[in-house]
């Protein structure tokens, strides 16, 4: 059962993974339109590597909810943020390792959508009073 106080966060995370994998898509069509293909690729590749880690992260940080689940909240949070980063190291090595991409689109778009997550805050601001 989800408690009402962990509704609106979960919304939020939903909100924004969903931003992020539009700009993820906008910047690999944007990217394949005016320069090449490969481009296009790596950009996805980039930016999927942060929407998948913060994915991760967004379902161990909700797994758990309530005042008696105290301890169980501060776990399973901290624990998804090892799992986020150690996805993030996993799959960065993987692509380095196996796969032939333009470093300077992957780079640039896995920035691009983790200053998103940076200004998210400002994004989502409610000013419902």
């Amino acid at each position: 059962m989800v408690s009402t106080l962990a509704r609106p966060g979960r919304k939020l995370a939903k909100r924004l993974l969903l931003l992020q994998a539009c700009v993820v898509l906008a910047t690999a069509i944007l990217m394949v339109t005016t320069i090449n293909v490969d481009w296009g690729i790596s950009a996805l590749i980039g930016g999927g590597i942060f929407v998948v880690a913060n994915a991760a992260f967004a379902l161990c940080a909700f797994l758990f909810s309530g005042a008696r689940a105290a301890k169980l909240v501060v776990a399973s949070f901290y624990s998804g943020e090892v799992l986020k980063i150690l996805l993030t190291v996993v799959l960065f090595s993987v692509v380095y390792l196996y796969a032939e991409v333009e470093l300077v689109p992957l780079k640039l778009t896995y920035l691009l959508v983790l200053g998103i997550n940076i200004l998210a805050p400002v994004l989502f601001i409610n000013n419902n009073k």
